[in-house]
């Protein structure tokens, strides 16, 4: 019995364009049929919440049926050449630490994503494409559905090949913990202040004693 997937049958589905670089154009990765998130946004926010990125933070995340992320990791992406083999054994590194595969499978029932965090504005680049053809494989060696592509930069968050964007969380942008927090504290500060306003004049030396 054979395990895994046909590597001829990904190479029907996945155009090459030929080029010692590995990678794929707009074009490819459309025809390629990614599953669409129903909640994009809601995805970008979890994985922006849990792991705080910087402008080099590459994200890779495992979603079950519900969209719900089963395991993640956070890595500094590495920008230097736009080479989707090595972005590929970046991804599938970072998947075996954090999930086992589903090799044994008829058919993949998780879904990964990619999160690729950068200061430059949103728009596609080679080295968009690069990382398309390292998701791309390393979700066909590791048993799981190719799934959304997307960056996260000062702007906002892209969903690459879909055109589905949004302003928030941004790249930068604080967390909902720490806002959290930081409302926690200014509570803390706030409100012995004012129980010491409520103190009738005759009583504030005790106070401030």
């Amino acid at each position: 019995m054979t395990l895994g997937f046909a590597p001829s049958t990904t190479e029907a589905l996945w155009p090459t364009n030929g080029t010692t670089a590995r990678l794929l154009e707009p074009a490819e990765w459309i025809a390629g049929g990614i599953p669409l998130l129903r909640s994009p946004r809601e995805v970008v926010s979890g994985l922006h919440e849990r792991h705080r990125p910087t402008s080099s933070t590459a994200i890779v995340a495992v979603l079950d049926h519900a969209e719900r992320v089963t395991a993640s990791a956070s890595f500094t992406r590495d920008s230097g050449t736009a080479d989707g083999w090595k972005f590929r054994n970046a991804l599938l590194d970072q998947l075996r630490r954090v999930i086992p595969h589903d090799l044994r499978r008829r058919a993949p029932v998780r879904t990964a994503v990619v999160l690729c965090c950068r200061e430059e504005e949103e728009g596609w680049t080679d080295e968009d494409g690069a990382w398309m053809w390292g998701l791309r494989d390393a979700c066909t060696l590791h048993g799981l559905r190719c799934g959304a592509y997307i960056t996260l930069t000062r702007a906002g968050w892209q969903v690459l090949g879909e055109g589905r964007n949004g302003r928030s969380p941004a790249l930068g942008s604080r967390t909902v913990a720490s806002c959290r927090q930081d409302m926690a504290t200014r509570r803390a500060t706030v409100e012995p202040l004012r129980a010491r306003r409520d103190v009738p004049d005759g009583y504030r030396h005790a106070v401030a004693g």
